[in-house]
C-alpha cells in the first residue's frame, strides 16, 4: 500500500492552502472568483444551475483512464471539503511534486465543490426548495440531484468521493477522542452485503485510514452502515459507482473546522493517490478495524456536585445580521453518566 507521508502532506498543505477561505461559512460568493485562476489549468465549466438559478460549476483536469468524481456542500451548511477541494485545486495549478504528476497521469479527475449553493448562502442543509439533496436520489425532484445524477452517468467514473460534515457530538468507539474524520463504504441494500463494489470502496477507506493513523492516532472513526433507501452514497454504490464517503468532524478546539479541513485534504490526497497506485482493490479487512462512531460529545457540560441534574449544551449555528452566530442550547438535564464535555464547568458546593 502507497502511503503519503505526513511530512509531505504537512508541506504541501501549508504551502497551498487557499487563503481566501476561512471558517464554516462558504457561500458561492466566496468561491465565484476563484474559479478564474484555474481556467488554464483546469476545464473550468458551468454544469448547471441551482433552483434559485445560483451558478453551479464542475472543474476537470487529469488525462489518466481511471475516472474519479468528487463533489462538496451538497448540505450547504458543511463546508469543510469545500475548502480541502480548492486547497487541493491549487496543488494541481502550483506544486510540481511526482505524486501530483502520476495522479493527472493516471487519473482524471471531476469535481464539484459546491453542489447546494442556495443551502449554502442562508447556511441550511437543504436547497432553495427544502429539499435535503442526500436524500433526493431516487425521486430527484431537486435540479442539483438531477444534475448530479446526470454527470455520473455522463462521466462514469471509477470512485466517487462524498464529502459532508459531522456533528460535534461523535467520539471514536472505546476513546475519548472527538471523531475528526469519519469514512463510510456505504451499503447497496439493507442487509448491509459486502459486495465486489464495497469492498473495492473500503479498500481506498483503508489507505485513507492508515495515512492518518500517522497523523491523528485514535481520532478516525467509522460511519454507520445503515441502509438508507433514499442517499446518494447508497444508491449510487447500488448502481455501481463505488462511493467513498468522508465525515469532516470535530477536533479539540477547532469550532471553525480548520484542522479538520486539513485532515479533510490529507484523506482526498491519500485517497486518490492510492487510486492512482493501485490495480487490485480487493483487500479489506483491515476496514473492520477501524472503530465505530459514538455519541458521547456535548459543547458544554456544566457539572454540580452530587448532583443528578447536570446540564448539557449543544452550539446551534444561525445567522444572524449576516454573520454566523453559534448559540448555547440546552439539550439535556440529569445526571449525564458517561457524557463527555469538550468544555466543562464544575460548579462547586
Amino acid at each position: 500500500m502507497s502511503l503519503l507521508s505526513i511530512d509531505f502532506l504537512e508541506t504541501i498543505f501549508n504551502k497551498e492552502k487557499e487563503s481566501t477561505l476561512s471558517g464554516k461559512w462558504i457561500r458561492y460568493n466566496d468561491i465565484k472568483e476563484l474559479f478564474q485562476k484555474y481556467e488554464d489549468t483546469f476545464k473550468v465549466t458551468q454544469l448547471g444551475t441551482s433552483e434559485q438559478e445560483t451558478p453551479i460549476y464542475k472543474l476537470k483536469i487529469g488525462a489518466g483512464e481511471k475516472k474519479i468524481l468528487l463533489w462538496s456542500q451538497m448540505h450547504g451548511n458543511e463546508s469543510t471539503g469545500t475548502k480541502a477541494l480548492f486547497d487541493l485545486f491549487n496543488c494541481f495549478l502550483n506544486s510540481t511534486e511526482i505524486e501530483i504528476k502520476f495522479i493527472l497521469e493516471t487519473c482524471t479527475l471531476l469535481f464539484i465543490p459546491m453542489l447546494n449553493p442556495d443551502g449554502a448562502e442562508v447556511y441550511t442543509r437543504v436547497n432553495g426548495n427544502n429539499i435535503d439533496l442526500n436524500r433526493d436520489a431516487v425521486d430527484r425532484k431537486a435540479k442539483e440531484s438531477k444534475l448530479l445524477r446526470g454527470i455520473l452517468e455522463a462521466f462514469n467514473p471509477l470512485f466517487c468521493f462524498n464529502l459532508h460534515d459531522q456533528r460535534t457530538i461523535f467520539n471514536v468507539e472505546h476513546t475519548k477522542n472527538p471523531a475528526t474524520i469519519s469514512f463510510l463504504a456505504p451499503s447497496e441494500e439493507e442487509t448491509r452485503a459486502l459486495t465486489t463494489g464495497r469492498k473495492e470502496t473500503m479498500n481506498v477507506i483503508v489507505a485513507m485510514n492508515e495515512m492518518l493513523q500517522n497523523a491523528i492516532p485514535n481520532y478516525v472513526g467509522r460511519y454507520t452502515d445503515e441502509f438508507y433507501p433514499t442517499a446518494t452514497g447508497d444508491n449510487f454504490q447500488k448502481l455501481g459507482y463505488n462511493t467513498i464517503l468522508i465525515e469532516s468532524g470535530h477536533y479539540p478546539e477547532d469550532y471553525i473546522r480548520e484542522d479538520s479541513r486539513k485532515y479533510t485534504f490529507f484523506s482526498i490526497f491519500q485517497g486518490i493517490y492510492h487510486i492512482a497506485k493501485t490495480t487490485n482493490f480487493s483487500s479489506y479487512k483491515d476496514y473492520f478495524k477501524i472503530p465505530n462512531n459514538d455519541k458521547i460529545f456535548y459543547d458544554v457540560i456544566h457539572r454540580f456536585p452530587n448532583s443528578k441534574q447536570n446540564v448539557g449544551y449543544q452550539f446551534k449555528d444561525e445567522i444572524i445580521d449576516n454573520k454566523l452566530i453559534s448559540k448555547l442550547i440546552k439539550i439535556e438535564e440529569n445526571s449525564l453518566n458517561g457524557k463527555i464535555g469538550h468544555h466543562e464547568i464544575v460548579f462547586e458546593s
